[in-house]
């Protein structure tokens, strides 16, 4: 079609020239403070600042099990060229993690309740796993989460799926490679009776050498995320080709379609 594609999807379709596509760097898998396992200089404004020192234009705040601090990152982003995305590293039932990425609060917040119906009630010890600090956009302390976020929930890896999409988001399995908490590991395949966009991998892979070891992900498009839990922790190497930072221009860059793509780039901060 030239130098124009057409938009479509979810959404009505237009055209779109393709000279309006915009190169995003991106991390789509960051924690804060909220997260048990995260540092405490994971906050708002260090975590905007970290990112674009990176040169990295669009992340996705991805707590385990909750969404708490999203709003206060988008907040602390204003003004700045960085993009903030709601998300949640969710835990199956199976131990599996997966990001569940999202356009806006009001769909993540819906999420959440299905996720807080879904996770067992036992409390938090900070001393073994760590605060759970909700804060605002300085950075300042709000309250704590007294639930245990870093656990399974009652959700199976398909529910999830479901769910995830019935709302508009995006689900990708999380760190496949790992052996604790990834897809591989613990299912020893990808499940095909769900409509898989894509998988990440770890920092301590490439999409080559991942592809190697693990044959039944070939026909899967794979992206990289610093699973930042400390601000050291930015990768940064996946580049997408969209014409907005939503969930539909990320699914078309992942599938390489209506124009837009993406790559595995090197990170500047391996």
């Amino acid at each position: 079609m030239g130098c124009w594609e057409i938009m479509g999807a979810r959404h009505k379709r237009r055209i779109v020239p393709l000279s309006s596509l915009k190169q995003f760097r991106a991390d789509l898998h960051v924690h804060t403070v909220l997260s048990p396992c995260a540092e405490i200089e994971m906050i708002p404004p260090f975590i905007v600042e970290s990112a674009l020192e990176m040169g990295i234009t669009l992340i996705a705040i991805t707590d385990h099990n909750a969404s708490g601090n999203i709003q206060a990152v988008q907040k602390a982003a204003q003004g700045t060229d960085l993009i903030v995305l709601p998300g949640m590293e969710l835990q199956t039932k199976e131990d599996v993690h997966v990001l569940c990425l999202f356009d806006t609060l009001d769909q993540i917040d819906k999420f959440q309740v299905i996720v807080d119906n879904n996770l067992p009630g036992m409390k938090n010890k900070p001393s073994f796993f760590g605060h759970q600090l909700i804060v605002d956009e300085t950075g300042s302390y709000l309250g704590t989460e007294d639930r245990l976020l870093i656990t399974s929930t009652f959700l199976s890896i398909d529910t999830v799926f479901a769910e995830v999409e019935l709302l508009g988001g995006l689900m990708i399995p999380a760190h496949i490679n790992r052996k604790i908490n990834g897809l591989i590991e613990i299912l020893g395949f990808v499940p095909t009776e769900i409509s898989i966009t894509a998988l990440e991998i770890s920092r301590h892979i490439s999409p080559q050498e991942a592809y190697q070891a693990y044959p039944q992900i070939k026909d899967y498009p794979l992206i990289q995320s610093g699973d930042v839990h400390r601000l050291n922790e930015f990768l940064g190497t996946t580049i997408l080709n969209i014409e907005t930072a939503s969930i539909a221009e990320i699914r078309w860059a992942l599938s390489q379609k209506e124009g837009r793509s993406f790559h595995i780039s090197k990170s500047l901060n391996l």
